[in-house]
């Protein structure tokens, strides 16, 4: 292993984050995020199972401590669970983009959490790197245009239904709030997951996380009574082909490699590079979507990478 090893996995979770982040964009359109949502965990359980049964020929992490089911399954629940849910009901109330931009807090969060709970301290040249990285971030978030102009508009089933907005105020107010909550719950599940997993196998990790989101949704769909979405979904076959490959690189790949690098690098620094996902999605959305982008998101881009550069110096 290289002295950046955990660096280098944060940069590998971003770039499977962002092929995850298409596919599942476009199977959200067809069938519902929840649904996806859902689904992709129980793909990703045994994805995770096939290859800790290949690598440690153990299809499930039997051999885990008490220490590490406890906080691998709270940090499970909070971020798979309770962020993802408060981040989708944020998308739909204010959109994509402004709640991306709120998300890109994740990292400074995630450094203050770490910093509290495992008293993680992060060097001048690792702030700088990461207050130049998010400026560039934060840049390129800004210029790009909301795919969901109206967020009062959410689709469920392939078909766009309404909301009304009796007080503007009230419900956006709401929707920062939702983002904010998404944001906090990403940072703490993964300082969590950090504190839990300590030396333990990542994948295996990874699936414990994973069933404990599972069940989290679970109950959710239990509780509000949308397991007829997700069996509708599931005979979506064009909309399965791109959650299958979600799930591939997104809990299965994307999880593991972030906690290969919480695990051989500080908190806040990986938290950082895995935020550069709007910044690695450009070149797809100019390639495959036609998109234009402007000269402020290349200068957010350069920046963003700039300040990456200096983690590794």
């Amino acid at each position: 292993m290289g002295s950046h090893f955990g660096e280098f996995a944060g940069l590998m979770a971003a770039f499977c984050w962002t092929a995850t982040g298409l596919a599942f964009e476009s199977a959200g359109r067809k069938v519902g995020s929840l649904s996806v949502n859902l689904i992709r965990l129980f793909m990703a359980i045994f994805l995770l199972g096939a290859y800790t049964w290949f690598t440690r020929s153990m299809f499930f992490p039997l051999d885990a401590g008490l220490h590490q089911w406890k906080w691998l399954i709270i940090s499970g629940l909070i971020g798979f669970s309770l962020g993802d849910l408060f981040l989708f009901e944020a998308y739909v109330r204010i959109g994509a983009r402004i709640s991306s931009l709120i998300m890109s807090f994740v990292p400074p969060i995630t450094g203050l959490i770490g910093w509290l709970i495992m008293d993680e301290r992060l060097s001048f040249e690792n702030m700088l790197g990461m207050a130049i990285t998010l400026t560039g971030i934060i840049l390129v978030i800004s210029q790009r245009k909301n795919r969901n102009p109206n967020p009062s508009k959410i689709v469920e089933n392939g078909s766009p239904k309404k909301r009304r907005l009796r007080f503007s105020f009230s419900y956006h107010g709401v929707g920062i709030l939702m983002a904010f909550g998404g944001a906090v719950g990403q940072a703490t599940g993964l300082v969590l997951s950090k504190y839990g997993m300590q030396d333990y196998d990542a994948f295996a990790a990874t699936q414990i996380r994973v069933f404990a989101g599972t069940v989290g949704f679970i109950v959710l769909f239990t509780i509000l009574r949308r397991w007829n979405r997700v069996f509708t979904a599931l005979k979506n076959r064009k909309a399965m082909k791109r959650v299958t490959l979600g799930a591939f690189f997104g809990p299965f790949l994307g999880v593991s490699f972030s906690l290969l690098a919480v695990q051989h690098t500080l908190t806040g620094i990986a938290s950082t590079l895995m935020a550069l996902v709007p910044v690695l999605i450009i070149p797809p959305a100019v390639i495959y979507f036609k998109e234009k982008i402007n000269w402020v998101e290349v200068l957010g881009a350069f920046i963003a990478f700039g300040g990456v550069a200096l983690f590794f110096l």
